[in-house]
């Protein structure tokens, strides 16, 4: 699940945006203390994710709006599926709706893109993870939908994993020496990572102790031989420009991991609406 602060947090800042100092036209044309029921629906195909983000955006702006679950998170959609009814003052209804439905566009939209991937590689051992490419300030959120599509999260942030990348290897020395010097410094519960480029730092990454390597932009036929080199000596991450048209190739290659920044920056939106029923004066 999403910590609550997290949840809190992002929805506060998004009405903030979006509200402002006020409704103006809702304000005009809703009477204060008309009741609303409203049906939110997907118009398109995809996963659903984001369902506790957009249950607290109305519920912040009414704190007694019932929000009825009519499919549970992860669920598949088709076009007319009924994700949700919502119930409660019409104005917080209509002031919240744009702020609800941008984060289950996106969220949905994000696990999708995760279940369409994962679903491509399935059956050959190999995981596929996120990275830590997404939109500022709606990382854990973006995680969470790639974990309800059915992937899995590479470190969250710079805090809790080590990555040594190939500018870190220029600065400190090599990957010998920046594998040494993140031991000494790491606590015993964290891994290290290092990029690598060819099979010769490859080599080196595994002779200096590495707990994972992440293989950049291999073509198939080097990730193969990554894979024969390794021998089970460390973890190995297939990064760089994998798409739906080459995934399937790439786990084949006997990869652990594979890492696609795609599933979190560039997810199409699922297309989710909210049609307003009756109203209550």
């Amino acid at each position: 699940m999403i910590p609550v602060w997290i949840i809190e947090e992002a929805v506060l800042r998004a009405l903030a945006e979006d509200v402002g100092s006020g409704d103006l036209t809702t304000e005009a044309l809703i009477d204060d203390g008309a009741t609303v029921v409203a049906v939110i629906h997907s118009k398109e195909a995809g996963v659903l994710a984001g369902l506790p983000v957009a249950e607290r955006a109305f519920q912040i702006l009414d704190p007694g709006m019932v929000f009825e679950e009519l499919l549970p998170e992860g669920s598949g959609l088709s076009p007319g599926s009924k994700i949700a009814r919502v119930r409660g003052a019409g104005r917080a209804l209509l002031t919240g709706e744009r702020t609800a439905l941008n984060f289950l566009r996106h969220l949905s939209g994000v696990a999708t893109a995760t279940r369409h991937l994962s679903g491509l590689i399935d059956g050959t051992g190999g995981r596929l993870v996120d990275t830590r490419k997404t939109t500022p300030g709606l990382r854990v959120l973006e995680k969470y939908a790639v974990r309800v599509g059915g992937g899995h999260n590479h470190r969250t942030g710079l805090f809790d994993g080590i990555l040594i990348k190939d500018n870190h290897i220029k600065l400190a020395g090599g990957i010998t020496a920046a594998v040494g010097r993140a031991r000494e410094a790491a606590p015993h519960t964290i891994r290290v990572e290092v990029e690598v480029e060819s099979l010769g730092q490859l080599e080196e990454a595994l002779q200096a102790g590495a707990d994972l390597i992440l293989l950049d932009n291999m073509p198939d036929d080097l990730l193969r031989e990554a894979v024969r080199l390794a021998g089970g000596r460390a973890l190995l991450e297939a990064s760089g420009n994998i798409n739906a048209a080459n995934i399937r190739a790439v786990a084949e290659t006997g990869v652990d991991l594979i890492s696609v920044g795609a599933i979190t920056h560039s997810a199409p939106v699922l297309d989710i609406s909210m049609d307003v029923g009756e109203i209550k004066r």
